[in-house]
């Protein structure tokens, strides 16, 4: 696994900001957590399929040590057009649908005024349907999360201008 490869996963990590993220590849194991230490890529035990490339005649270089996730640069601070949004955040985790059914239109589109109270998406957890009203009054200029996807705990769905 490339260094880049592993930038972007953590800049994924922080714009979804999950609080765990693995993934297995390719012989490599990356696991993070928030507020810990990123493991660095850790070879799996060998698989009976031999790998088709040579192996490369010098190793890859090896961190010193495990990076702390908070050492990464953290994104610019936002423009001051951003201060005006309110940022509404999943409060369960569980499923995101933007409507009522497969078909159906959606609650809300970007543009779309909004009041304290309006449904802004459903999130399936457990099998129960969880309506998720807004908070605000304001403009949604900006959603988050695509229809179907899963959704963390905090994770952000929708902004609004207010």
């Amino acid at each position: 696994m490339e260094f880049d490869e592993i930038n972007r996963i953590l800049d994924m990590v922080r714009e979804h900001e999950l609080s765990e993220f693995e993934l297995e590849r390719e012989g490599f194991k990356i696991r993070i957590k928030k507020n810990t230490v990123v493991q660095a890529p850790v070879p799996l035990a060998p698989a009976a399929v031999q790998p088709i490339v040579p192996a490369p005649a010098q190793p890859p270089p090896v961190a010193a040590a495990p990076v702390p996730l908070e050492a990464v640069p953290s994104p610019a601070p936002p423009a001051s057009d951003e201060m005006d949004f309110a940022i509404v955040k999943s409060p369960i985790v569980g499923t995101f649908f933007r409507a009522s059914e497969p078909g159906a239109a959606p609650f809300v589109e970007v543009g779309a005024s909004v009041k304290k109270g309006h449904v802004l998406c459903i999130i399936e957890a457990m099998k129960l349907m969880n309506e998720i009203d807004s908070e605000y009054d304001g403009e949604i200029v900006k959603i988050y999360v695509e229809n179907g996807q899963p959704v963390q705990y905090g994770e952000r769905l929708f902004a609004i201008k207010v």
